[in-house]
């Protein structure tokens, strides 16, 4: 992508015909330039004209300046008197609307949060509706709403009024320290797209430099995408089968290093990313679809949304389906000597080779995947397919082996996020590849020998393979998802070991970036995230899959959130996480992520302050029953891992005071967690 399309100082932009303006910004433009974008750039340029002339200061103008993270570019950006100018233009219109204020704040807060010569700066957002009546322009004469980062509250203006609200700035503000145009113009620009933005930003053929951040080691996302495709292009030449396990700290961008192999190599060699997680394969084949309908609506090209849904459903699927297509061509009933296909249930021209088209699998949380025994059950009940003697990832692989000529899989890992019965770790699909495909070729990074993966066992279930191949930047070690935190994850780590000293000292390292607070009334957790939301910064609800006692606060788990509109939509859906009544659980939410959050703690997971340690509980019936299967137990607290590390830019956590008419919210079923975490430092509402 052009970092600019025009860029000049305002004394030579004021010299300069507009028809040359207009050239040099449809050389550069990647789409195709329409009557009605010619026509509004005219206006633009000509209203800045006369703008900048009568301001009679030096300095530079932008048209049309690149926004990675959003996928969208700025119509206008004027750096004068050291302040930057966010200015997007509605050309004809009469009236300011919502979605445009978010949108031109979008912008501002963009450049604030990641572009490294905004972060110190003053970033005033400008919506410009060029009809519309004076009276609906800001009148402020110097009364400004500036928020402590320096980011104005967006400021109205039609086409007549621009030149005196861009004066009444420049007189409000100190003087400004000099701003340097050339090194703003290309400085380094670190966004930390969510997943949701950086699938759209890939499938419209953007590049993983343009929209993730870059750390100073190796082991960025570009770094271990390089890695893996390096690994399918040896694979397909050597005619080998290989998988890899990609491993990370949570929000490190896991997901996005899949779906951007997945993306990658549907230019080439077919590839699938799979995953179990529903939600995340829901929202963003919306979310993608959506894109594609508004990108070719705006080439003139028609699209419905079924095409759309159709296209990207080529490359993210769901892994149920992936692995039902297997399963449908297996001879049945099962021999005890094993699973195999049924010629009769192939064509003659597949039998030879009866894996699916890909040959590139990406399976998100593969550490989720079923064990033999629940496997089996639910085939066996659901299905009427007896005796299947295979864990899924097992499976999994054998459905790859298929490929006569090569495969790759890549296994993305969570550590310690397994959340739900059956879900067996990677434990089991190293023990598949030792024990049922030992020429597989192994590549993993040296952490995934570290306790929460199988156990820590890795090291011993491979010791005895001789396949194994050690890539360090297998492992992706900074949060994305928090990036005024990128301890984030460690903070919770620790909360949840209960090491308190540890977790105090984190937490004070954080906190002026990532600010995390605790209240007891859901009321001021709900203000407190309308009050920190700009821009189109999403916010939400969450609470644990247990937490079946938060229905005095109407709060019902039992009301399952419509995930794709809760994730999506906007503040005026009901069903919308930004309207503050449907709530998302860890099931919801795992791989997906919001700007702000409001974690609901309920009693099914309390703090002992006697014994230190955390108690475990199921709701049944009528009351309270204690977790006492070790298993169970670490689903729960995984749960909680999970819940805690959904926000982006900061969280309330709103413990309940509990009532002591009621046997099912004692208040001693609150209080010591709420006191447990005012242990840590964490400032109460």
């Amino acid at each position: 992508m052009q970092r600019f399309y025009y860029s000049e100082t305002c004394s030579r932009f004021l010299n300069q015909d507009v028809e040359y303006i207009l050239g040099k910004m449809g050389s550069v433009n990647e789409f195709e330039l329409t009557l009605e974008q010619r026509d509004a750039w005219w206006q633009e340029i000509v209203i800045m004209m006369q703008v900048v002339k009568d301001l009679g200061s030096e300095g530079q103008i932008v048209f049309e300046y690149t926004i990675p993270r959003l996928g969208k570019r700025v119509d206008v950006v004027l750096l004068i008197g050291g302040i930057i100018f966010t200015i997007e233009f509605k050309v004809g219109a009469s009236e300011f609307l919502v979605n445009d204020k978010e949108q031109v704040w979008d912008y501002a807060l963009d450049l604030k949060n990641f572009h490294e010569e905004s972060r110190n700066r003053v970033i005033v957002p400008i919506l410009v509706a060029t009809d519309a009546p004076d009276y609906e322009c800001s009148t402020t004469h110097g009364h400004f709403s500036v928020y402590d980062d320096q980011v104005y509250d967006p400021l109205f203006s039609n086409a007549r009024r621009l030149l005196f609200v861009i004066q009444q700035v420049i007189k409000s503000e100190a003087v400004q320290p000099y701003l340097d145009s050339h090194e703003w113009l290309f400085s380094r620009y670190n966004p930390t797209p969510t997943i949701i933005q950086a699938a759209s930003s890939l499938y419209m053929n953007h590049s993983v430099e343009e929209i993730t951040k870059h750390e100073a080691d190796k082991a960025g996302i570009d770094t271990c995408t390089d890695i893996i495709l390096d690994i399918i292009k040896k694979s397909k030449e050597n005619h080998q089968k290989s998988i890899c396990f990609v491993t990370g700290v949570p929000g490190a961008g896991k997901t996005l290093v899949g779906l951007n192999v997945a993306i990658q190599q549907e230019q080439g060699d077919l590839a699938v990313y799979l995953s179990g997680n529903g939600p995340l394969v829901k929202v963003l084949t919306e979310a993608l679809a959506r894109d594609k309908v508004k990108k070719e609506k705006a080439s003139n090209r028609k699209c419905t949304k079924t095409e759309a849904e159709r296209q990207v459903s080529r490359f993210i699927q769901i892994i149920h389906r992936y692995r039902d297509n297997m399963l449908a061509k297996l001879k049945v009933p099962i021999q005890e000597t094993g699973i195999e296909i049924d010629p009769a249930k192939v064509s003659k021209a597949a039998h030879a080779n009866a894996a699916e088209v890909e040959n590139v699998a990406i399976f998100d949380e593969a550490q989720r995947m079923w064990d033999m025994r629940h496997l089996s059950a639910w085939l066996s009940r659901k299905k009427g397919l007896a005796n299947f003697p295979m864990s899924e990832g097992e499976f999994l692989i054998w459905s790859l082996d298929q490929h006569k000529d090569w495969a790759t899989i890549v296994c993305l890992v969570g550590g310690g996020q397994e959340i739900n019965a059956g879900e067996g770790g990677i434990g089991l699909w190293i023990k598949a590849l030792n024990e049922t495909f030992p020429d597989w070729q192994i590549y993993i990074s040296g952490r995934l020998t570290d306790k929460e993966y199988a156990e820590g066992n890795v090291a011993s279930l491979l010791s005895e393979n001789a396949h194994v191949h050690i890539e360090q930047n297998l492992h992706l070690a900074v949060s994305q998802r928090s990036y005024r935190a990128e301890t984030l994850s460690l903070w919770v780590h620790q909360l949840l070991d209960l090491e308190i000293d540890e977790a105090k000292a984190t937490y004070n390292d954080i906190r002026e970036r990532y600010p995390i607070v605790l209240t007891r009334d859901l009321s001021q957790a709900k203000n407190w995230l309308r009050a920190h939301a700009r821009g189109s910064e999403r916010y939400g609800m969450l609470v644990s899959s247990k937490a079946f006692r938060l229905k005095p606060l109407a709060i019902d788990i039992r009301t399952q959130a419509d995930i794709v509109p809760w994730f999506l939509n906007p503040i005026t859906d009901i069903r919308s996480s930004l309207f503050l009544e449907d709530v998302a659980t860890e099931f919801d939410i795992q791989g997906l992520e919001l700007d702000w959050t409001c974690l609901v703690w309920d009693g099914d997971f309390r703090y002992d302050p006697v014994h230190h340690c955390w108690q475990h509980f199921n709701f049944r019936s009528d009351r309270w029953q204690n977790i006492n299967i070790a298993e169970g137990r670490a689903y729960q607290l995984n749960a909680y891992r999970v819940l805690l590390t959904r926000a982006r830019q900061g969280m309330v956590i709103c413990i309940p005071e509990g009532n002591p008419a009621d046997a099912t919210r004692l208040p001693e079923f609150y209080d010591p967690t709420f006191e447990y975490f005012k242990q840590l430092g964490i400032e109460e509402i």
